[in-house]
C-alpha cells in the first residue's frame, strides 16, 4: 500500500498549484498540459463491474489512453490487464495499481474514470481534484448529502473538470423534452415521476469470515465504517447495507431521480420536504435497504418529484426504468405520448433535440479536458449533487421510519392526493401482484422532514435524527475534509 500521507498529498498539490499554468487544456493544478495532438491520460477505478463499461467506452475513443487500472482485488486486477491489452491488440499497457493515492502522485495521469462502490465516490473525487485530475464518477457521486457538497467546493476550488456518471444527461432528446417542458408546450409540470423497478433477487445470507488473499480489505473499506468481512459485501451486493450503498433509490434509480429533477424549474436545487414509506419484502435475506419504496418530495415552488422502487419480482412482473411527467391541467407524459386531460389516447411527442455537449458520455467529458472548460460536461458536479441530495433527502426519511401495519392507509401524505393515489397503486401492486397478506408484514413509514436548500440541513421536526444522517462515519485515514479544508 502507498505511504501517501496526508501531508505529502497537500505539499504535492500546492507545488501543482504554484508550478503550473493554464495553457491549452489544462488547470490551474493540473501537472500536464496537453497539446492538441496528445492523448488523455487515464486511470479507471474500480474494475470489477461498472468499470468494465468504463474501459470499453475509453477503447472506444482514439486519444484516449488507459495509464492505469486500479482495484484492491488482484485476481480482478490481473485479468483485466490482460484483457485491455487483448482487446486493444497490444497497444493499451496500462499499469496495475491497488492504491489511488500511487496513481495521484503521476504527473503524467490527467484523468481518473471512478467504478468503485458508493462509499468511495466522493473521497476519490475529492482527492483527484486536489491532485488536479479530471473526474468521471459513477452515480452517485456522493454516498451522504455533507460528503457531496464537499465535492462541489473541491470542483469550483481546483477548476478541474467533473462529469457525472448519469448518461442520460447526454441524451439530446431528453433534453429537448425538458427544454420544451420548461418553455409551457405541455402546462404547468406538477409532478416529475420516476421509476426503477428491476426485478431482483434475494442474497441470502453469508456468514462472517476472514476476507479472501487476494483482497486488500482495508483499501476496498476505505472509508466505510465497515469492520468485518462477509461475501455479500465484495463484490455487488454492497448496494444493500447503508454503510457502503443507497439501496435501488440512489443505485440505478440516481438516473430517473436526476432526469426527474431536471425536469423541474431550473432555479429548483433542493426539496423543501420530502417523505417515503416501503419495505424490504419476503427475501428475508442480510440486506437492509428497501426492495419497495414510495417516495416523494416537494420542491419551494410547488413542484413535486414522486419515485417508486419495486424489486420483488412475480408473475406479470412489468420492468420500469423510466419516466413520466403529470401537468397541472392534468395532462401527462407516458412512454414518450402525451395524454391531454381526459384523453385515453396518447399522442407521439415530437421535440428538437436539446442542448448537449456531442460524443456521448465519454465523448463529452474528453471535450470539455481539451477546452478547460467544465462547464460542457453533460451532468456536472453541481447538477450531480442535486440529484444525489434528492435521493439522500428521501433515503432518510426511510432509514428515520417505524413501522405500520401493512394496508393501504399506511402513507402519512396528508393532504397530498396525488401522494397517495400512487402509493396506493403500489400497494395493491404488492398485496395482489406480489400476493403480501396484510398479516406478518408491516411497512416502514418514513417521517415527512423538511430540510432547508441554502444550508442543506434539516429543519423542524425530527430535525436532531435527521441531521445525524448528514454525514457517515469514517475510518480513519479516509476521513472526508470539510469545504474550507478542501
Amino acid at each position: 500500500m502507498s505511504q501517501f500521507t496526508r501531508r505529502r498529498f497537500l505539499r504535492s498539490t500546492s507545488a501543482a498549484v504554484a508550478g503550473s499554468s493554464v495553457l491549452l487544456c489544462g488547470t490551474k493544478t493540473s501537472g500536464r498540459v496537453l497539446g492538441a495532438n496528445d492523448k488523455i491520460r487515464v486511470a479507471v477505478v474500480g474494475i470489477n463491474g461498472r468499470g468494465t463499461a468504463h474501459i470499453a467506452e475509453l477503447l472506444k475513443l482514439p486519444d484516449a489512453e488507459i495509464a492505469y487500472l486500479v482495484d484492491p482485488d488482484q485476481s480482478v486486477l490481473a485479468r483485466r490487464l490482460k484483457e485491455v491489452e487483448t482487446k486493444s491488440n497490444g497497444l493499451q499497457k496500462p499499469r496495475g495499481v491497488a492504491d489511488l493515492r500511487r496513481v495521484l502522485e503521476d504527473t503524467n495521469v490527467d484523468a481518473i474514470s471512478i467504478a468503485t462502490p458508493n462509499h468511495w465516490h466522493a473521497l476519490m473525487t475529492i482527492w483527484g481534484a486536489q491532485a488536479g485530475k479530471h473526474v468521471y464518477v459513477e452515480k452517485p457521486m456522493s454516498h451522504d448529502i455533507l460528503e457531496g457538497r464537499v465535492a462541489v467546493a473541491a470542483q469550483k476550488k481546483y477548476g478541474v473538470v467533473v462529469q457525472h456518471g448519469t448518461q442520460r444527461r447526454s441524451n439530446a432528446r431528453i433534453a429537448g423534452l425538458h427544454e420544451a417542458i420548461k418553455a409551457g408546450k405541455f402546462g404547468r409540470l406538477k409532478i416529475s415521476y420516476g421509476y426503477c423497478c428491476k426485478a431482483r433477487a434475494g442474497i441470502g445470507v453469508k456468514p462472517l469470515e476472514a476476507p479472501p488473499a487476494e483482497l486488500d480489505w482495508n483499501l476496498w473499506r476505505g472509508p466505510a465504517a465497515v469492520a468485518d468481512f462477509h461475501r455479500n459485501l465484495v463484490h455487488y451486493n454492497w448496494h444493500w447495507f447503508w454503510e457502503t450503498g443507497n439501496g435501488d433509490l440512489n443505485n440505478q434509480g440516481t438516473h430517473q431521480l436526476d432526469i426527474a429533477r431536471w425536469a423541474l424549474d431550473d432555479d429548483q436545487t433542493h426539496p423543501v420536504k420530502a417523505m417515503a414509506i416501503g419495505g424490504r419484502f419476503l427475501w428475508k435475506d442480510q440486506g437492509v435497504t428497501p426492495n419497495t419504496m414510495f417516495a416523494m418530495a416537494e420542491y419551494p415552488n410547488g413542484q413535486q418529484v414522486f419515485f417508486n422502487v419495486r424489486n420483488v419480482k412475480y408473475e406479470g412482473y412489468e420492468t420500469q426504468v423510466e419516466n413520466e411527467y403529470y401537468f397541472e391541467d392534468g395532462g401527462r407524459i407516458v412512454r414518450n405520448k402525451y395524454y391531454p386531460k381526459g384523453s385515453g389516447e396518447g399522442v407521439d411527442i415530437k421535440v428538437e433535440p436539446g442542448k448537449v455537449t456531442p460524443g456521448g458520455h465519454f465523448g463529452a467529458f474528453f471535450a470539455a479536458i481539451r477546452a478547460n472548460d467544465p462547464a460542457m460536461v453533460n451532468g456536472n458536479a453541481v447538477d450531480a449533487h442535486n440529484a444525489c441530495v434528492l435521493g439522500h433527502v428521501m433515503n432518510n426519511s426511510y432509514r428515520l421510519g417505524k413501522q405500520a401495519p401493512f394496508t393501504a392507509k399506511a402513507g402519512a401524505f396528508g393532504d397530498n392526493k396525488d401522494a397517495c393515489e400512487h402509493f396506493q397503486r403500489l400497494h395493491e401492486i404488492m398485496r395482489a401482484g406480489v400476493g403480501l397478506p396484510e398479516d406478518g408484514n408491516s411497512y416502514t413509514v418514513g417521517p415527512v422532514l423538511s430540510f432547508d436548500p441554502k444550508t442543506e440541513r434539516f429543519i423542524g421536526d425530527h430535525a436532531k435524527e435527521a441531521n445525524a444522517l448528514l454525514k457517515d462515519q469514517n475510518r480513519k485515514g479516509f476521513e472526508i475534509p470539510d469545504c474550507c479544508g478542501v
